[in-house]
């Protein structure tokens, strides 16, 4: 059964850990004026968008040229989303991103937005027939929730207590992690059915 399109969007816009990144997109554009910063992560986002449907459009291709099955990219997609939540319930010290300048593509469209995890996700869906009617919906309506996160990022951290933004994150991590297990289960079934 093919997930909806809502639940799909769900899981991208956890994926594309729009809370988590907050603090890192803070911290790259801070020496950098306010109107020129909305320039840039909008510019970054439309970047990721492109990418990320890049990799929708040509994902049958992608597995085909690489002989993956289906069952392995299960597999391979739940093992690397269960490492992602476990960071964002347990995040490691000093990860921020140094960077010099205005930033451009790295690290805020990739890795920050269009990061493994949601480009795996998307490679997997991309192989059933549910691209135009499911899964290209999903990453617009995904995409968009996180582009406006990041873009009121400044008034939110004045809105929500930073401690309210870790326990978010934390949150998202748990569910990623149960969707990771869905997909290994899944990826598992595959292997045996």
């Amino acid at each position: 059964m093919s997930p909806s399109v809502f639940s799909l969007a769900f899981s991208l816009f956890i994926l594309m850990d729009s809370f988590g990144n907050i603090p890192i997109y803070l911290s790259i554009l801070k020496k950098i004026e306010k109107k020129r910063r909305v320039k840039i992560i909008f510019r970054e986002m439309i970047i990721s968008l492109i990418l990320i449907m890049i990799f929708a459009f040509f994902g049958n291709t992608f597995f085909d040229f690489l002989g993956i099955s289906s069952k392995s990219m299960y597999l391979c997609g739940g093992i690397i989303l269960f490492i992602i939540g476990l960071n964002m319930i347990f995040p490691k010290q000093d990860e921020a991103f140094k960077i010099q300048g205005e930033p451009l593509i790295f690290p805020l469209a990739v890795p920050l937005v269009a990061g493994p995890a949601v480009l795996a996700a998307v490679m997997i869906y991309a192989h059933k027939e549910i691209v135009y009617t499911t899964l290209l919906p999903a990453i617009v309506i995904a995409w968009f929730a996180t582009s406006i996160i990041l873009l009121l990022a400044g008034k939110l951290t004045s809105w929500i207590d930073p401690r309210g933004l870790q326990a978010i994150e934390r949150l998202m991590g748990l569910i990623l992690i149960m969707i990771a297990i869905e997909m290994l289960l899944k990826g598992w079934h595959l292997g045996y059915s």
